[in-house]
């Protein structure tokens, strides 16, 4: 069981990182990350929100699978992720409002972040050839929101160091933080190995 839990969370953080391998959850990774600051509270509520998205969209999957409608799987897990994402909101407004301002349009924009919704499908899916346990999809979901958290910050650690960088001034802005993203993802892609 360990051994199960290891693998899965070294997969979800490195080998199949949302952002820089499956390419989920791009929007507030180029929005959020031009800070250090900014990006690990981002990171940090999306580990909340996945890791709590998870162990309940499991829960919702089991009793909709019970009930035969398992049809609706997609709106429920919706509207588990947006009340989730409600609370987080009113948490940070309450007692750190200056990361609340500074997240600003992103931290709604948690609730359709394709990375929760995709951690909360691929949960309920035999991904990987095995049928996630609820332990399996807990640990799934906060490893995978580390490994989005891993991306933010070091992108934004990168960003940072752009901007007092002397960049030419046809790639200032968003082309060299294109170029750099794809050059982390590349990185990132590394750890999957090669395949002939």
């Amino acid at each position: 069981m360990f051994r199960d839990l290891l693998i899965i969370s070294i997969g979800a953080i490195l080998v199949q990182n949302f952002v820089l391998v499956q390419f989920l959850g791009i929007c507030p990774f180029l929005g959020v990350s031009k800070k250090v600051e900014t990006a690990t509270g981002m990171g940090f509520a999306v580990v909340f929100v996945m890791a709590c998205a998870s162990a309940i969209t499991w829960v919702v999957q089991e009793l909709l699978i019970a009930l035969g409608i398992e049809y609706l799987q997609t709106i429920a897990f919706i509207l588990v992720i947006a009340v989730l994402v409600q609370f987080v909101e009113m948490f940070l407004q309450k007692s750190v409002p200056s990361l609340y301002n500074s997240l600003g349009i992103y931290l709604p924009l948690i609730t359709t972040n394709c990375a929760v919704l995709g951690v909360a499908i691929q949960n309920i899916t035999k991904f990987g050839g095995l049928e996630y346990s609820f332990i399996k999809s807990v640990v799934y979901g906060t490893t995978a929101g580390i490994g989005f958290t891993l991306a933010i910050v070091l992108f934004a650690g990168v960003r940072e160091r752009l901007e007092s960088s002397n960049i030419p001034e046809f790639l200032k802005g968003m082309p060299i933080t294109l170029i750099t993203a794809s050059l982390l993802s590349i990185a990132f892609m590394g750890f999957s190995g090669l395949s002939f």
